[in-house]
């Protein structure tokens, strides 16, 4: 089995620009994931993240957590569950207006710093996006372009925990799912494993690095490439020991974004002789057949869009 791609971000700077880019292309048609170091988020920064999420979590929401386990007979299972996940969770949404002023329990001190982390996410979220762009072909900003839609994108970030669990060949932390919007910027606990993708028919661990940010390709970032780059399966396998922390963000569409494949990526590929097409949709159609469908396969998801796609208004460029 290959390597899980680790991208040294430092070395896009300098004579290995080029062998990192082709890195980052090879990590984007062959894997839809991974890892990033050297990012220029601060390490301190993170290690702050990190202690203010883990001492939200001990003060509010443990006990909340022991309280559903309870409820919801979940401790010594002895058939497996397949309608729920063994995680605590909170949301977070940062753009088009942030919600964090608004979100209970959360200490003046984790707010300031979840608003920074969100901005920090945000840029770097962008450059990639550029990057990818540089690797496609495409125009610089056309992806950001292509998400914009007339507010501005979406994104927001999903705090969870994975406490240890009993009983993990009965309950995943989280089911398999592909992500449904563009790119997804994950800092995850540093010592405490459990995130997995589906790569050639087998689940392959995603290695926790102190300081690297997981990077993960959505549905919209397929749609648009055309099928070049893929959304890929991934799941959180529960842990008997060690509560594993997950902080991952969302770089989404705008609501009314129009999604459809780039025409100059169309282009190449007609004269490839590739004849499939992705659909074109509106960002808000799709999220709401996929919060219906997001624990099955993607393909059927893109063969209802496409269904709909004469509904669909004109893409303004």
């Amino acid at each position: 089995m290959e390597h899980f791609p680790v991208i040294n971000m430092e070395k896009l700077n300098g004579e290995e620009r080029a062998t990192t880019m082709e890195q980052i292309r090879d990590a984007c048609e062959n894997w839809g994931f991974f890892e990033i170091l050297n990012h220029r988020i601060p390490h301190d920064f993170m290690d702050t993240v990190e202690r203010l999420t883990k001492e939200h979590y001990k003060k509010c929401m443990e006990q909340r957590f022991k309280e559903l386990v309870a409820t919801k007979a979940l401790q010594g299972l002895q058939a497996e569950v397949t309608d729920m996940d063994w995680e605590s969770t909170f949301h977070l949404r940062h753009l088009p207006q942030s919600n964090i002023s608004e979100v209970p329990d959360l200490s003046d001190e984790y707010r300031k710093v979840m608003k920074e982390f969100a901005l920090k996410l945000e840029k770097l979220a962008e450059e990639l996006l550029d990057l990818l762009c540089e690797n496609l072909g495409l125009e610089k900003g056309y992806l950001k372009k292509a998400f914009h839609g007339t507010k501005g994108p979406t994104f927001g970030t999903k705090v969870a925990n994975y406490p240890p669990c009993p009983t993990p060949d009965k309950i995943k932390g989280l089911r398999a799912h592909t992500d449904a919007g563009g790119i997804v910027l994950l800092l995850q606990d540093p010592q405490v494993s459990g995130l997995q993708l589906l790569k050639d028919g087998e689940w392959v661990d995603v290695p926790p690095l102190r300081h690297s940010i997981v990077i993960n390709l959505g549905d919209q970032l397929e749609v648009i490439t055309n099928g070049k780059y893929k959304s890929v399966e991934h799941r959180v396998v529960a842990q008997t020991d060690g509560a594993r922390m997950s902080i991952a963000s969302f770089y989404n569409p705008g609501s009314d974004a129009v999604i459809y494949p780039a025409p100059a990526l169309l282009e190449k590929e007609t004269d490839d002789g590739n004849k499939k097409v992705y659909p074109k949709f509106v960002f808000e159609d799709y999220m709401t057949l996929y919060a219906g469908m997001k624990f099955q396969a993607k393909e059927p998801r893109f063969e209802a869009m496409k269904a709909r796609e004469t509904t669909a208004p004109t893409a303004t460029a």
